[in-house]
């Protein structure tokens, strides 16, 4: 299993052997270091703690997992906890061109939107007796209940949630530059957290 953090920069286009242009996100990735791991025997569950983008601020010897601006826990490692150890440094060398991964981060969150835009309402007819009434969600209610079922789409907060995409493939791999390119869109702006995992 592979994993990093890292933050979306921004997406571009390269081209394949066939010169085929295939979209690409590009991610600032790592490096990532091992601050924790932690075991079932003493803390119930499997899990390696990683540590991304020291902070500035002086920070005491005590305090080491406050070092780092994000901590993330990764579950699920299939005894990886024994053969990693503590302050290992991870870059994006531990990935390869063609590796399967999962991106998750959190999606841009576009504020309180009404049904058209938020679920994709096509609104009301645009005809001569239509009148204050295109972007409206219509009748909501039922007609022998008398109330508004759970889950209704309606207006409301849009976007703003982890999002996790799955199965893209990183296209290229750039250890020097801490680079690393994966065709598709991923969650978020410029600069949002991600999280890449690989199971292969």
């Amino acid at each position: 299993m592979k994993f990093i953090l890292g933050k979306k920069i921004g997406m571009g286009q390269v081209f394949n052997n066939e010169g085929k242009v295939i979209p690409v996100t590009w991610i600032e990735a790592g490096p990532c270091f091992i601050t924790k791991t932690k075991k079932t025997e003493k803390d119930g569950y499997e899990a390696i703690q990683i540590g991304f983008e020291k902070k500035k601020k002086n920070i005491k010897k005590t305090e080491k997992s406050a070092e780092y601006k994000y901590l993330k826990e990764f579950r699920k490692i299939n005894g990886l906890e024994d053969k990693i150890k503590k302050g290992e440094k991870l870059d994006v060398s531990i990935f390869s061109e063609n590796d399967p991964v999962k991106i998750s981060g959190v999606s841009k969150a576009k504020g309180f939107q009404g049904v058209v835009k938020r679920w994709n309402f096509k609104g009301a007819p645009k005809s001569h007796g239509t009148k204050h009434n295109l972007r409206r969600p219509g009748s909501i209610g039922s007609t022998d209940n008398a109330r508004v079922f759970k889950g209704k789409k309606m207006a409301g907060r849009m976007g703003g949630r982890r999002i996790s995409v799955l199965n893209l493939k990183v296209v290229k791999v750039d250890a020097e530059k801490n680079l690393i390119s994966v065709n598709g869109a991923v969650p978020g702006r410029k600069g949002t957290l991600l999280e890449l995992v690989s199971n292969k």
